[in-house]
């Protein structure tokens, strides 16, 4: 038996077919989306501005699912006719508006050229105003709303983008029947839903972005809602009661679909999961390990027993029952640019995208501290635990003498000191950490990056074995649903692996980094709000003294 893992993500869509009884890949197709700037639309008057054309999701959907089952016929023994389901994860929230029949606007004429229209991905920063206002009210009259999301409500989140949508554009609000994720959506398309209301919503999106919770009645309660803005609360009505778990099925495949595709019609999809989270499930993830799936930003997602209870943990994006692995609790954090950081300073700053392995070479000649540089990773807002979009990058130290190497390695050290913060967090909220699996292209491609993270954070990296975990993840779900497997620990033993490589702590780099990481912290808790009083005369000081020890 066979499955096929779907995954969007923020600049392409990958489809992978999966030999259920071993993990084995038997084919991949990767599209990149046709539109806007390596597949996202933006704005130059609004930097906070990300949108995504739907359409381009459904193009990618059956042309990388038709690569990958082309690929996999040149194994013998692979059948299409037994592949026995699908699985489907996503960037998130990156919500899309629909009409009442499910078609996203934008896939209309008369909505296509309105970026308000489109996929609010999840990179989209623009409702920070909205994120604030909810935090704010759910603070004096809900408090337990935003307890499980490290109370405070970002602008990355599903209620936040569509009040900025209401008030931004109320012509395409009002156009709009419904909202979906775009993880529910996509299945909801493979299973020919045409009514936004009889979508399967996926509780890892809906716990994590939309703040619903089965112990207080599903989404915000209306009256909640309507002091924000009546039109959310009447928009409550067209969007769902009950979000699902990976025990259940967003449906099974259509037969237009299934003629399209070449597939079995009838075969069983998997509920809609964050691309994170599948990942999770694809590197392994049980009580214990953190899984860090490092990208353009970075997701930390770990599980506790549902039988346990866990404290709430402020700055965590979410603690969701069902999201991750049915029977857990859900934990997620992340930094919001990590690849990104890396992409801005090659790609724009210094116009050369070649350059990025010949900076990493030189970068991995330099000690720890050597540069006398320190960065802060909030090129693109800080995700956790500080939850505010409006915070930027800063580099201190730079002198006539700084090269583009040092400043390289230093933006790698800042998103690894990033990573500490979150690890350190979860930690003294009694998170158990025992092991950390990355995934990722980064994780697999860059060695130094590897190590400073083991250093800094004091944590052996292990590597997921598979470069697809995200969609790997999304395979497994839909072979535990079609019966491949008895449950998700057997799918995952049986269908996932690490790689042999283990990145261990330097004992020497740690001790430097512990100086250079309690000297990010004082810039961290300074212009992240959280000491106002700070003095930082001794900042600049001191990581001239630790150049100097480093470069003698």
């Amino acid at each position: 038996m066979f499955t096929i893992g779907i995954d969007y993500g923020t600049n392409s869509v990958r489809a992978l077919v999966v030999r259920c009884k071993d993990g084995a890949e038997l084919g991949t197709g990767v599209v990149n989306y046709p539109s806007g700037h390596q597949g996202v639309l933006l704005d130059p008057k609004d930097h906070h501005l990300a949108r995504q054309n739907p359409a381009d999701y459904v193009f990618g959907l059956e042309k990388s699912i038709k690569l990958a089952l082309a690929q996999a016929k040149k194994t013998k023994g692979f059948d299409a006719g037994r592949v026995v389901g699908l699985g489907v994860d996503s960037t998130g929230s990156s919500p899309i508006p629909v009409d009442a029949a499910n078609v996203a606007l934008a896939q209309h004429k008369k909505w296509a050229g309105n970026l308000a229209a489109h996929c609010w991905l999840w990179k989209d920063h623009t409702s920070v105003k909205e994120a604030a206002e909810i935090t704010a009210l759910a603070a004096r009259i809900r408090p337990h709303y935003i307890a499980k999301c490290g109370n405070t409500y970002s602008s990355e989140w599903f209620w936040a983008k569509i009040l900025h949508c209401k008030r931004t554009a109320p012509k395409v609000f009002a156009a709009a029947y419904s909202w979906v994720e775009l993880a529910d959506w996509i299945p909801s398309v493979l299973a020919g839903v045409t009514d936004p209301k009889a979508v399967k919503r996926g509780v890892c999106c809906a716990g994590h972005k939309a703040l619903y919770a089965a112990d207080w009645g599903g989404l915000p309660d209306k009256e909640f809602l309507a002091q924000l803005d009546p039109a959310l609360a009447d928009l409550r009505d067209r969007l769902y009661e009950v979000a699902h778990d990976a025990t259940a099925s967003a449906g099974v495949l259509s037969a237009e679909w299934a003629k399209k595709l070449g597939l079995p019609a009838g075969i069983p999809i998997a509920i809609g999961e964050m691309d994170v989270h599948y990942g999770a499930i694809g590197s392994g993830v049980t009580e214990g390990t953190l899984v860090k799936v490092i990208g353009t930003s970075t997701c930390d997602c770990g599980v506790v027993s549902a039988d346990k209870t866990v404290a709430d943990i402020p700055g965590i994006c979410g603690i969701v029952k069902g999201a991750i692995l049915p029977g857990y609790y859900g934990l997620e954090a992340g930094q919001s640019a990590v690849g990104d950081i890396f992409k801005w300073f090659v790609e724009v700053v210094l116009g050369d995208v070649s350059l990025h392995a010949k900076l990493t070479a030189e970068a991995a000649k330099l000690k720890p501290g050597q540069s006398g540089l320190l960065s802060l990773d909030w090129n693109n807002g800080n995700r956790t635990v500080l939850v505010d979009q409006l915070l930027t990058g800063l580099t201190v130290g730079t002198t006539l003498y700084t090269t583009k190497a040092e400043l390289y390695r230093a933006l790698i050290e800042a998103t690894a000191f990033g990573a500490r913060a979150i690890i350190e967090r979860f930690k003294e909220y009694g998170v158990p950490i025992e092991r950390v699996v990355c995934a990722g292209g980064i994780a697999e491609k860059n060695p130094l990056l590897m190590q400073i993270y083991a250093d800094v954070t004091g944590c052996t990296m292990l590597v997921a074995g598979s470069s697809q975990a995200c969609a790997l993840g999304s395979a497994i779900s839909a072979a535990v649903l079609a019966g491949a497997h008895p449950d998700f620990a057997t799918a995952q033993k049986k269908m996932t692996r690490l790689k042999k490589v283990a990145y261990k702590p330097k004992a020497a780099n740690r001790k430097v980094y512990d100086r250079l990481y309690a000297l990010y912290r004082q810039l961290h808790d300074s212009f992240g709000g959280v000491n106002r009083s700070a003095d930082l005369s001794r900042v600049m000081k001191e990581l001239l003294e630790i150049k100097a020890a480093q470069s003698a």
